[in-house]
């Protein structure tokens, strides 16, 4: 019985951890928008900003690139794949759909991606689901339709949507491909190491989509507006690049490591009420009621997700992977 307390106790608290890793990824990523939108408004095309902040997170986790190059000759068509569909692929497509149609619609588009994360473990590894997780997403995706209020602006075009799902399928890479291994042990691959790489592979492919070459660069020597207040620009891409590139990754694939890629992906979804929250604490954009009310379904769905892990060696439907997997030694110690 003492053995059982004990587990039961481990399992917990790395739940605990995953969790606070998957919040502090949407805090991460949630904060992006609030520095980027100055950036854009000050002179920089949307695309310029994406590159500056792969290729910046790039050059500073090239150390831990070099440092587990092994991974090259490894794992080559992972570092592939979450460099081209977890970095360039979720980017690229959500600013190209941006060009097309309404931010709300194409934000809510994209995280439809808990969802099709559900079926992927449902049709394509076989695994049963919980109900309670797809009540989860259920209720995220719709507190998610309040948040961004999607019925403000709808402008159904064929292309920003196949755009917008597509970004929506490259955050599914993302989630997937960063759970890679999990269960490997120390062959697991390196997290640090696969995000390293990963970046590096986002910041070739971007740099021929958004061709930085042409970008002005005078901008970042300048100032930038954050709600009537001057910052300055290379300040704001300094928390793009550290926070919401660097960090934002690694906590992320470290939560998607210690829970699971649909957990993960639901709390995710708390990403666009972090945006959200920011964007009208200092950028001025006040919330509506519906938004206030989305953002509580959207933390509501979450929590019933995350905690409808089963316990390891349950025979409950693994909606979530088993909550008590652990990283591999090697990707602690990194």
């Amino acid at each position: 019985m003492p053995v059982h307390t004990s587990g039961s106790s481990q399992g917990s608290h790395g739940r605990g951890a995953g969790l606070g890793l998957a919040l502090a990824s949407a805090l991460a990523f949630g904060g992006s928008g609030v520095a980027a939108k100055p950036l854009i408004e000050a002179g920089l095309d949307p695309l310029h900003v994406v590159w500056l902040r792969v290729a910046g997170a790039a050059v500073v986790m090239l150390p831990l690139a070099v440092r587990h190059r092994a991974l090259l000759r490894r794992r080559p068509a992972l570092l592939a794949g979450f460099g081209l569909l977890a970095v360039a692929g979720v980017q690229a497509c959500y600013f190209a759909a941006l060009s097309r149609i309404p931010v709300g619609v194409a934000l809510l588009v994209e995280y439809l991606a808990p969802a099709l994360v559900l079926g992927w473990v449902r049709f394509v590894q076989r695994r049963p689901v919980s109900r309670a997780a797809a009540l989860g997403v259920v209720l995220a995706a719709g507190g998610l339709a309040c948040v961004v209020e999607v019925w403000s602006g709808l402008s159904f075009d064929p292309l920003g949507l196949l755009l917008a799902l597509g970004a929506a399928c490259c955050q599914v890479g993302y989630f997937v491909l960063a759970d890679q291994g999990s269960e490997a042990g120390e062959e697991a691959p390196d997290p640090l190491g696969v995000i390293a790489y990963g970046l590096l592979v986002g910041a070739a492919v971007l740099t021929v989509v958004a061709r930085p070459w042409t970008m002005d660069w005078s901008v970042l020597a300048g100032s930038a507006h954050l709600n009537g207040t001057a910052v300055p620009a290379f300040a704001l891409l300094t928390w793009i690049v550290l926070v919401a590139t660097v960090v934002a990754y690694i906590t992320g694939v470290l939560s998607v490591r210690r829970l699971s890629p649909q957990v993960a992906g639901v709390v995710a979804c708390l990403e666009a009420v972090i945006a959200t929250m920011l964007a009208w604490v200092l950028l001025g954009e006040h919330l509506s009621a519906p938004q206030v009310l989305g953002g509580a379904v959207v933390l509501v769905g979450a929590f019933i997700a995350q905690s409808s892990t089963p316990a390891k060696g349950s025979a409950e439907p693994v909606a979530t992977g088993g909550a008590e997997r652990e990283l591999s030694a090697r990707g602690t110690a990194a």
